[in-house]
């Protein structure tokens, strides 16, 4: 398996790693189409400035899984008291014939690395059922965070 960073290029790869992601967690297509539409815009030009980064897997060139990392400005706070920047975990996804065998817990590794490389000590992610075991048995843990969804005008 070789591991390589993302590129500008792999907007239709990571694109489309999202959204079977949300649709293996149970996602609707006449949700998931139109998010598919507003994501691929909106990170395009992050993977081109490099605010959107991360890794993908391959397996004879063929990309098999992939994780996507950000910096996000956040206040400093008790988990983080002394930096005003958190490290965001997104997009973890491995194709199904490929599953269950560590491709995702490597990443999630490659992602700490790479966070503690860019001076970052705390990171968060938003897990579905399937991923929440990994990541638990990674030491990651749930925070009290609270969300709802409003009306927009």
């Amino acid at each position: 398996m070789d591991i390589r960073t993302l590129h500008a290029n792999d907007l239709e790869l990571v694109c489309r790693h999202r959204e079977a992601m949300f649709r293996d967690a149970g996602g609707r297509d006449e949700v998931l189409m139109p998010m598919t539409g507003h994501f691929r815009e909106w990170v395009r030009p992050r993977l081109l400035d490099g605010s959107y980064f991360g890794f993908v897997m391959l397996d004879d060139g063929a990309p098999v899984a992939g994780i996507g990392l950000m910096l996000i400005d956040w206040p400093p706070h008790p988990a983080h008291p002394t930096q005003d920047k958190r490290g965001y975990v997104l997009n973890v996804f491995v194709e199904p014939e490929y599953r269950n065998r560590g491709l995702a817990r490597e990443l999630m590794k490659l992602a700490e690395a790479e966070f503690a490389r860019r001076g970052v000590g705390y990171a968060i992610l938003h897990a579905t059922e399937k991923g929440r075991p990994l990541y638990q048995g990674m030491g990651w843990n749930g925070t009290t965070e609270m969300a709802k969804a409003l009306d927009v005008l």
